[in-house]
């Protein structure tokens, strides 16, 4: 397709637009016979700021908008976004570093938010992967697209091959999971009307509050990349529910009240790759669960829905992590880390020190699904201090620690998942509704520090 002459063309579904859907990840089935695919190649921009143009790796060959930062645009002029209805909306990105998003606008540089693509590292400047945003209101027909990267990592952080829109009318865009939006409601309801804890006048003034979790089990079981396939997963290592499995749905776990984690309404499942050294699993020797916010201003934070779930994280991200770098592992207790396996990638802790990881999620909502066909976008970092545009819902900051009973050696450790830099985390929300709604209030919004039993 790089060959052609036109940089912007429909596609009708037919078999190249099947054919374009599954390297797009994009199912297509017979009710969505009316849906119709725009591609544009980055490069094709009609103006620009900030933007480099380089050969890319990525299929099809040609050129990819390279090395963009904070601030850096691009437009795109006559987009058919097609009629009212569905529309799935997704770039092909490449990122060595850092995180960020693409805020497509309509109109102008501060118009009307379209989407937001979010970027994570992929593994390098030339390893392409492709990020989606479902969208359920928009213009219809030729629009001007405007580009614009978001981004607190300094420098660059993306390099972008071309976008696409799917316009499938009003059928359901596949692996987005709609939130009842009358449940969710009725919880806000209940939320609002709950009356705050009085704060003890020597209370820490921080906004969280935890649950704290024991291993419970192991599985090569992922129900949220894989649902229904038993096996289909590398293993994991489980907390919180213990029925967790390949089959778990919100019903299973709400249904079973056996659970590793204090306290005992918090019937949610987590879940991480499990932990190898020299061939032996090494499970986590407990888990800290926090709730918090990362927000200036936490009083705008709301509780998750149930069934709500997302993963952090990135399992094909294989990278060297050495000593300084993002995403690695580090060394807690007296003595810290006292140096590094062969390889580089893994810290030596002093007998007195235990391995430890820390995973951050999302903490903006887009308010309207549970799921995302990449279980993140519908999830969002807040790069501002703010959760706005099509991630207005401030939710709990979710981060997991997890301590694992071992120093280390040089010979290293491995993943289920493989390098260190693949470590990643899976939550099924599984709250009592009041319960968690009681913590928001008391502790993130009022921001005062909360232990496991949600008191000060």
């Amino acid at each position: 397709m790089r060959r052609y002459s036109l940089h912007l063309y429909p596609v009708w579904v037919g078999a190249l637009a099947i054919a374009l859907a599954a390297a797009l990840g994009i199912t297509l089935g017979a009710p969505a016979a009316r849906a119709a695919t725009v591609t544009v190649q980055a490069e094709s921009y009609a103006a620009q700021s900030g933007v480099a143009l380089e050969t890319t790796a990525d299929m099809g060959g040609g050129q990819n908008a390279a090395y963009l930062a904070d601030g850096d645009w691009m437009r795109f002029d006559q987009v058919d976004l097609g009629a009212a209805g569905r529309l799935t909306v997704s770039a092909r990105v490449a990122s060595a570093t850092g995180t960020g998003s693409v805020e497509l606008r309509t109109g102008s540089l501060t118009g009307p938010l379209l989407a937001v693509i979010q970027v994570s590292p992929t593994g390098g400047w030339q390893t392409w992967a492709t990020r989606s945003a479902d969208v359920t209101t928009h213009p219809t027909g030729p629009q001007t697209v405007f580009a614009v990267l978001r981004s607190t990592t300094p420098g660059d952080f993306v390099n972008i091959n071309w976008f696409s829109f799917v316009s499938g009318g009003d059928e359901p865009a596949p692996g987005w999971v709609d939130v009842d939006q009358a449940k969710w409601q009725a919880q806000l309801t209940q939320f609002r009307a709950m009356t705050p804890a009085p704060v003890p006048a020597n209370a820490v003034r921080v906004p969280e509050f935890n649950a704290t979790c024991t291993y419970s089990h192991s599985k090569p079981d992922d129900p949220i990349v894989a649902p229904g396939l038993p096996g289909a997963s590398h293993m994991h290592s489980f907390f919180g529910n213990r029925s967790t499995d390949a089959f778990t749905t919100t019903q299973s776990l709400l249904g079973n009240t056996s659970t590793s984690c204090t306290p005992a309404k918090d019937l949610s499942a987590y879940w991480i790759p499990t932990l190898y050294e020299r061939g032996k699993a090494v499970e986590p020797d407990g888990m800290i669960v926090y709730y918090g916010s990362r927000l200036p201003d936490p009083t705008a934070t709301v509780p998750f829905p149930q069934g709500f779930r997302m993963i952090a994280g990135n399992a094909k991200l294989q990278v060297a992590t050495p000593a300084g770098s993002p995403n690695q592992f580090w060394c807690a207790g007296p003595g810290g880390e006292t140096g590094r396996s062969t390889d580089g990638n893994w810290p030596l802790c002093a007998p007195t020190a235990k391995l430890v990881y820390q995973l951050v999620f999302p903490d903006c909502w887009d308010g309207k699904h549970l799921d995302s066909p990449d279980h993140k976008s519908h999830v969002a970092f807040t790069y501002d201090g703010r959760c706005s545009g099509a991630y207005p819902v401030a939710i709990p900051s979710v981060s997991f620690v997890i301590s694992y009973p071992t120093s280390g050696s040089a010979d290293g450790f491995s993943l289920a998942s493989g390098m260190a830099s693949s470590i990643h985390g899976d939550f099924f929300n599984a709250w009592d509704t009041a319960a968690l709604g009681q913590r928001v209030k008391d502790c993130i919004v009022q921001s005062a520090k909360c232990n496991s039993a949600g008191t000060f």
